[in-house]
């Protein structure tokens, strides 16, 4: 009886008779994200940990998403923390050359122009809670409207201080889009502007100072401290990264930044979104909301990029080409090279990436401003 009584349990503790069926689908949404990443090349470095993570997570029994689990702890000290999210930051700001922007400033208003797209979401959001049945709150309703930043570290921040049940949801959201910039955008580049427009040439930007380069992190960090303390972890993280890479003394530092910490960071912030990729969580009518919310967010976005620039056309005897607004999403640096293909096929002889450079990094520092906004209101 002893030994029937084994196998009694032993089979009841099997994955086979306790899986449910939300787990299976769960992994199976998880195994998609990891075709899209291996198969289609969608954000890899991202959806690959996500959708492996996501998977673990839905395993019954073992609770590896469990507080004593080894996602459970890193979402401990790194997720519910905002600390991943800051410290992807750091990498990205040593990736990133702000001369195109510094050459050409007002484009920095394209960047601001595709913030857009996160206030309409917002009203969205609530106007499904009030009017179709979803249950939003404000700060869920803000948590969703970032994803129109197409910005996933700084969706997947704001979420965790503001919406942590949505977090898996929003980040899967906002890494997805990212990866369909090259299939969302050109349309809507197309539908707002005429061959001619998209024709425009641009001057060649001036040659941007070593000098001007040291000082313009300091300058944002400086502004953002006066003027929106609650950005300041995001904008710090970002520009703190930056000054590394143009001080050029700490090369190492810089090197490393760009290499080895982001990518480490990068695995344990994929696997850590994954975790809240479980059933109970995710199968729910308010993710069919955050997904097509946060396809409207980057559509809007997408589009006010390019009306303020056929507008500062209307009021600049300096000719922008329209195109470069659609960047202004800060999916860097996809966007600005969606942006130089559509030109091409309008010009041949058109080169708008470095230009497009401008509103997409304006947009990483728009997407972070907007979320301190968001934050200062509704954390």
């Amino acid at each position: 009886m002893n030994i029937l009584h084994t196998f009694a349990n032993i089979a009841t503790s099997t994955g086979i008779a306790t899986i449910s069926l939300g787990q299976v689908v769960m992994i199976v949404v998880g195994a998609i994200l990891i075709y899209l990443a291996i198969g289609r090349g969608f954000e890899p470095l991202l959806l690959l940990p996500i959708g492996f993570g996501g998977i673990l997570t839905n395993i019954p029994i073992a609770g590896i998403a469990g507080a004593d689990g080894l996602l459970g702890i890193l979402y401990s000290a790194g997720l519910s923390t905002g600390i991943f999210p800051l410290l992807i930051f750091m990498g990205v700001g040593a990736l990133t050359d702000f001369g195109p922007l510094i050459a050409h400033p007002k484009t920095a208003l394209l960047g601001a122009a595709a913030q857009f797209g996160i206030f309409a979401t917002l009203i969205g959001a609530i106007l499904l809670t009030e009017y179709a049945g979803f249950d939003f709150r404000l700060q869920d309703a803000a948590s969703i409207g970032i994803i129109g930043g197409a910005d996933g570290p700084t969706a997947i921040f704001v979420a965790s201080q503001l919406s942590p049940d949505l977090l898996g949801a929003i980040a899967v959201a906002a890494y997805s889009y990212m990866a369909l910039v090259p299939i969302i955008q050109p349309p809507i580049m197309r539908l707002l502007t005429t061959k001619d427009e998209r024709a425009i040439t641009m001057e060649q930007l001036r040659p941007v100072s070593k000098l001007e380069k040291i000082l313009f992190p300091l300058i944002v960090l400086a502004l953002c401290i006066l003027l929106l303390p609650t950005a300041t972890p995001l904008i710090g993280s970002l520009m703190f990264g930056n000054l590394v890479r143009e001080a050029g003394v700490v090369d190492r530092l810089s090197k490393t930044l760009q290499n080895e910490f982001i990518n480490i960071v990068t695995i344990m912030l994929g696997l850590v979104v994954g975790s809240k990729l479980d059933a109970e969580t995710f199968l729910r009518l308010e993710t069919l909301g955050i997904l097509l919310l946060g396809l409207a967010a980057f559509s809007i976005g997408t589009a006010t990029g390019i009306l303020l620039a056929k507008l500062m056309n209307r009021l600049s005897r300096e000719r922008v080409n329209p195109l470069i607004g659609a960047a202004g999403v800060s999916a860097v640096p996809m966007a600005a090279r969606v942006v130089s293909r559509v030109g091409q096929e309008a010009n041949r002889s058109n080169h708008l990436l470095m230009h497009a450079m401008g509103p997409n990094v304006a947009g990483v520092i728009g997407s972070a401003v907007a979320a301190g906004v968001l934050l200062s209101v509704f954390l």
